[in-house]
């Protein structure tokens, strides 16, 4: 039960850092979505984010900060395996599964699903 309420403290903390950066600054999404992801990878690079991770599972993970942490621990693990070609390969290695889920269930939904006209 206790690992729950980390996982729920940690993504909500995440989630309010982002509402209060979109309701006080006039940050767009995009631009939130992309310093998120450039966040996780580079706190990840300097080792912090594994902390974050140890203490609030996939609270810490799942949000786009995650993917940045993924990015930055599969470039991690190719450049300690192939060098400097790792910088290249080792964050599309990491993250092209859930990448690969992302497009094809965004397929699937558009094949099945007929979009609604807003006028």
């Amino acid at each position: 039960m206790v690992e729950y309420i980390k996982v729920f403290i940690t993504g909500g903390i995440i989630c309010v850092i982002a509402q209060i950066l979109m309701d006080k600054t006039k940050l767009m999404p995009a631009r939130i979505l992309v310093l998120y992801v450039s966040l996780g990878t580079f706190l990840t690079g300097l080792g912090l984010y594994q902390h974050i991770v140890d203490f609030g599972g996939s609270g810490a993970t799942v949000p786009l900060i995650g993917f940045g942490y993924s990015l930055g621990k599969g470039v991690i693990k190719e450049v300690e395996k192939s060098g400097f070609l790792g910088v290249f390969t080792g964050g599309l290695m990491a993250t092209s599964g859930g990448i690969t889920a992302a497009l094809l269930f965004g397929y699937l939904a558009a094949i099945l699903f007929k979009p609604k006209d807003t006028k």
